[in-house]
């Protein structure tokens, strides 16, 4: 092997991610070595319990309880230990250092990356997290680097793969929610809490790294509008089919224009996706990334969003690339959020709404129906009207498609249906999405 200087990389913990990343840079150092033109040495593992059982075997002297010291004493840290405590202190400190950082830490970048990317600038480090998006998806490259010469105008993605192998479960098979869920659990791809993916925290996380970066623009966790999948049901997933649609967990960032100004939206919940869009296709717990630029145009970005291995590959990208910054030399190339445009609340958004409704199969109510939406600013563009016989009386069950207005006042009008007393039950609300 050539004769390269060597850096040391420290791994902060050993979980499904760490001990694969751990595994392949021992089994391929040599390889590693001649792409980023260092000897990569895995100086230490830093995990909590030392005798915890591993996804891989690897060498018991690797393994340190005494983080900081090996932080200190690195030149590249990899952070896999997730949650915001102890990583970003340990993040921090690595920076502190004169470490780079690589991390898949969605959650901390998420909450805390402004404070993240200002330590690096502050000393001219870098902090590679390709990983923190969307897996092994090569999405934070493209949209950092790649398309930093365009105007991105909007992003598409299904960013969490177990949402999306349950509504894919759902769409294929007729079953129910909870259990696709309890499949979904028993397989590994849900956690015993499945909170932070069925109810969309684990899509807002990444919204709003990807948001970030498309927009050059900081955007906090608590301004992503952010709705899960537990209210959808097997009747829903059948409508959408009937009418040509799937239902999809999206995270959309959206450029939006005014007369002199422009804002951004940043928002996670289920859509209804056109089956000839090609996010209708994504299948299983795959992940997709479908992006928008005036220049380059629609670009669609497709893969694994998870998985021990497949996460590794991304992580050890950022690997070679911090590797080879060092070799270099100057200083680490900083995040670009100048632009400080406005980030507006979903009211903003102009959007349709299918919008699904139980009434009494009466005289008038249909006219009573379309001036509560008229009066509001909405239109119907489609309707479809079945009726079913109850020992009550007859019960009309109304699919309205709505053309394009803003989400305030479509979310109003529904409102205002709710209350209108001719309707018995507002079933569901979707928005439409990739028309």
């Amino acid at each position: 092997m050539t004769d390269y200087r060597r850096l040391r990389v420290a791994l902060l913990g050993a979980g499904a991610v760490g001990s694969q990343v751990a595994s392949l840079l021992l089994k391929h150092g040599d390889e590693l070595a001649d792409r980023a033109g260092a000897s990569l040495e895995l100086a230490g593992i830093a995990v909590r319990d030392l005798d915890a059982p591993r996804d891989v075997e690897l060498p018991r002297e690797l393994f340190t309880t005494d983080a900081e010291s090996l932080i200190t004493g690195a030149d590249i840290v990899i952070e896999l230990m997730g949650g915001i405590e102890p990583a970003r202190s340990h993040i921090l400190l690595g920076l502190g250092s004169g470490a780079d950082v690589v991390t898949a830490n969605k959650a901390l970048l998420a909450t805390h990356g402004p404070e993240v990317f200002e330590a690096a600038d502050r000393v001219g480090a870098s902090v590679y997290y390709e990983a923190a998006a969307a897996g092994a998806i090569p999405i934070i490259r493209p949209l950092r680097d790649s398309l930093a010469g365009d105007r991105v105008v909007r992003i598409m993605g299904i960013v969490n793969g177990t949402t999306n192998y349950i509504l894919d479960r759902m769409d294929s098979e007729g079953a129910d929610f909870a259990d696709v869920l309890a499949d979904a659990q028993r397989l590994g791809y849900a956690e015993a809490d499945p909170t932070a993916d069925v109810e969309g925290y684990d899509a807002a996380q990444k919204a709003a790294i990807l948001a970030s970066l498309a927009f050059h623009t900081a955007v906090p966790l608590d301004a992503v509008h952010r709705e899960g999948i537990t209210s959808i049901t097997a009747a829903m997933i059948e409508e959408a089919a009937a009418a040509g649609f799937v239902i999809k967990l999206l995270a959309v960032c959206e450029r939006l224009s005014g007369d002199d100004s422009e804002s951004i939206s940043v928002r996670v919940y289920p859509a209804l996706v056109p089956r000839s869009h090609p996010l209708a296709s994504v299948h299983g717990a795959n992940n997709a990334v479908f992006v928008e630029a005036e220049a380059a145009g629609s670009l669609m970005f497709y893969g694994a969003g998870a998985g021990g291995v497949q996460t590794a590959s991304a992580v050890l990208g950022d690997v070679v690339s911090a590797a080879r910054r060092h070799i270099a030399g100057g200083v680490g190339v900083g995040e670009s959020t100048r632009a400080n445009l406005p980030i507006v609340s979903i009211g903003h958004v102009t959007t349709r709404y299918q919008i699904t409704l139980e009434v009494a199969d009466e005289p008038g109510v249909l006219a009573t129906i379309a001036g509560i939406l008229s009066d509001g600013g909405v239109s119907v563009a489609t309707l479809v009207q079945t009726v079913a016989q109850t020992e009550e009386g007859a019960t009309a069950h109304l699919i309205i498609g709505t053309h394009r207005a803003p989400d305030s006042a479509l979310s109003a009008a529904v409102d205002r249906l709710a209350d209108s007393g001719v309707v018995e039950r507002v079933v569901s609300v979707l928005r439409v999405e990739g028309e």
